[in-house]
């Protein structure tokens, strides 16, 4: 563990722990509940805003449209509008948010494997 804090501080000394660096940016993006909801719903391909917004339960509209903007300009998250009547909008994950999701999805199903112990507070 040691070893991994070591090699993100030698890749950019002095600023991977500052309140500056941009890493803080991303990780509030991604690491968001929300952020992480959504991104794990669409790593079983692309979805309809009812959809996700069926998926991750108690996101509020304004919260899943406020979620998926930032997502799409940190291109992690694509969005296909197109132009039928009624409109259609699918959300499909990026190269970029398909690299992203594949190193969440094993913290994810640690967090679902333990969650019930650690809310308990048993070990």
């Amino acid at each position: 563990m040691l070893d991994a804090v070591r090699s993100l501080s030698e890749r950019s000394p002095g600023e991977v722990f500052a309140a500056a660096c941009p890493s803080r940016v991303v990780l509030d993006h991604v690491t968001s509940k929300w952020g992480v909801l959504v991104l794990v719903a669409l790593a079983d391909g692309p979805q309809r805003w009812s959809e996700l917004r069926r998926r991750a339960e108690g996101i509020s509209e304004k919260m899943l449209a406020q979620t998926l903007r930032t997502l799409e300009a940190d291109a992690f998250v694509h969005r296909d509008a197109q132009a039928v009547i009624p409109p259609r909008v699918d959300y499909s994950l990026t190269p970029r948010g398909s690299e992203l999701v594949a190193l969440l999805l094993p913290l994810f199903g640690w967090v679902v494997d333990h969650a019930d112990e650690i809310v308990a507070g048993t070990r």
